[in-house]
């Protein structure tokens, strides 16, 4: 994208967004891009909390990026992408900031995350919202054969699950 940064807002995401979730999805996450049927169940699963950025571009609206989280005591986020060309804008910053606030009001203690081992963009990110690395995952993502890197986030104090279950290193 050039020329000034445009306003986006964020609001929830619906089964209407799908078309443009789904022109993203192999371009963010390759191999390991979901469905369709994958995401129309999760918009459709209770406990979940599905957020979409938008931009006014040419008088339209553009989905330019989403998110989601899974409700619990231990919240977990499920995605979280922006569209290429729309990167450092402060839009991932936003996304993850409401999936941290959806999954308070929720009642959760704390939020877990896995996110590629090289992805070093997306762990700056996380880590300045204030999520931890606890562990590893080997191998996580199939299709590349490459490790997870697994983060939380506390929300509240409390007991936690034991991190020997994550297969850390």
């Amino acid at each position: 994208m050039t020329g000034p940064t445009p306003q986006v807002r964020l609001r929830p995401l619906t089964t209407a967004d799908l078309d443009r979730v789904l022109e993203l999805e192999p371009q963010l996450f390759g191999a390991g891009a979901w469905s369709r049927g994958t995401y129309a169940e999760e918009l459709a699963a209770a406990g979940r909390t599905y957020v979409a950025a938008v931009a006014e571009v040419a008088g339209a609206e553009l989905l330019v990026g989403y998110a989601g989280v899974a409700a619990g005591e231990e919240a977990q986020v499920m995605t979280v992408g922006v569209a290429g060309g729309y990167r450092r804008r402060g839009i991932g910053t936003r996304l993850v900031d409401a999936l941290v606030h959806a999954a308070a009001a929720d009642g959760a203690r704390s939020l877990l995350l896995e996110v590629r081992a090289s992805d070093v963009g997306a762990q700056a990110l996380y880590a300045r919202a204030g999520f931890v690395p606890i562990g590893r995952r080997r191998n996580y993502y199939l299709a590349e054969r490459e490790d997870a890197v697994v983060m939380r986030k506390v929300l509240r104090p409390g007991p936690g699950p034991a991190g020997s279950e994550l297969g850390e290193d």
